[in-house]
């Protein structure tokens, strides 16, 4: 009985071994070719902590098949680095500008009691923080885009200058992103995404007296539909084999249709920072991992704020699915971050992320 055990739970752990070796390829594969990689990247942090488990039961028994485990999270440390961080950053914020990035979720219009002030909610936290350049995502208004517009920075105050993007949404409803700063705007443009809702901006901005392009992005969700959000809360209670793999089938088609679009935004967005000619700055709501292409393929020859300046575990969503991280802030090179913070404000379904920048020069 107990060889069979233990064979069981060699066999388990080989398999969880492998599945973490087949996220680290999601950092490197194109999901358009293949797209099994990025489902193994999008799980990285829960397959990581199942062979940590794996490690902790060997030692306790005394066998060197927790090598297994140790020798896989060992070859993908850079992914662990990305999740989390363990010294603390000195914290010094003299000479610094800051900014906040968040996706505020439409503000909650369509999420019942939550809805509720929530907007002003929002506004009035980030008046408080002050931030001199704020990201925002999913930002939703219904009326006169312009009117609403100069409503936003005047709820936030501190003589903001805005570059706000929006589409329709319905009859006067609008979806957009918007970047706001204290620092004079000299020029706005946005990263087109073809047949998408998915929205990028650029907007140059004069920090002293050099010129910071700041790429403001909401990349593709995986649009997981109401049905298919019930189903992963009540797949384990569902009574008919055949209705619950459909609707695998479904999620699975999803996802991948969301890596795929993604990828393409990503080399588009790479593409923005290639060509600015100033120092850049990339924010927001990528929608994927730091194990997935799309990351891979902007932080590309920039610095990731968390990874630099950080402290702690960096998941920056928690919502109705598993907590993951998918908020960024990079930026390139005549730029230093002394701090990065994860603001534990639960105003939407993302919190707040937040970069304290000095010039290197």
């Amino acid at each position: 009985m107990k060889k069979l055990l233990y064979r069981i739970f060699l066999a388990a752990n080989i398999i969880f071994a492998l599945s973490l070796v087949i996220s680290y390829l999601a950092l490197s594969i194109n999901p358009a070719r293949f797209a099994l990689p990025a489902l193994f990247g999008l799980a990285y942090p829960y397959l990581l902590a199942v062979n940590i488990v794996f490690i902790l039961v060997w030692v306790v028994l005394l066998r060197f098949e927790a090598l297994i485990s140790l020798i896989v999270i060992a070859s993908g440390f850079s992914s662990l680095s990305n999740y989390v961080r363990l010294s603390r950053p000195s914290g010094d914020k003299t000479g610094t500008f800051s900014l906040l990035s968040y996706n505020v979720r439409l503000f909650n219009s369509f999420e019942g009691r939550n809805a509720v002030n929530s907007e002003k909610r929002i506004l009035d936290f980030l008046k408080s923080r002050q931030p001199d350049v704020i990201c925002l995502q999913e930002v939703y208004i219904t009326g006169d885009p312009s009117s609403r517009e100069q409503a936003i920075r005047s709820a936030i105050g501190q003589k903001y200058q805005s570059h706000i993007k929006f589409i329709s949404a319905g009859k006067n409803r609008y979806y957009g992103i918007a970047t706001l700063s204290r620092f004079p705007i000299v020029a706005k443009g946005d990263v087109v995404h073809p047949g998408s809702s998915s929205l990028s901006i650029w907007t140059d901005v004069i920090i002293k007296n050099d010129t910071v392009r700041i790429l403001n992005n909401h990349l593709q969700s995986f649009r997981l539909h109401r049905m298919e959000r019930s189903f992963i809360n009540e797949m384990t209670n569902s009574p008919d084999d055949k209705e619950a793999f459909r609707e695998i089938r479904t999620i699975s088609s999803s996802l991948k249709q969301g890596f795929i679009r993604r990828a393409v935004q990503a080399q588009n967005v790479k593409a923005a920072v290639s060509h600015s000619p100033y120092m850049v700055i990339v924010a927001g709501d990528f929608n994927d991992t730091p194990v997935s292409y799309s990351y891979h393929k902007i932080r590309k020859g920039l610095n990731d704020a968390f990874v630099t300046s950080g402290y702690g575990a960096g998941f920056t969503y928690k919502g109705n699915y598993p907590p993951n991280r998918i908020d960024y802030i990079l930026y390139g090179d005549g730029l230093y971050c002394k701090r990065f913070d994860i603001v534990k404000a639960r105003y939407s379904d993302h919190y707040p992320i937040m970069a304290f920048f000095s010039m290197k020069n």
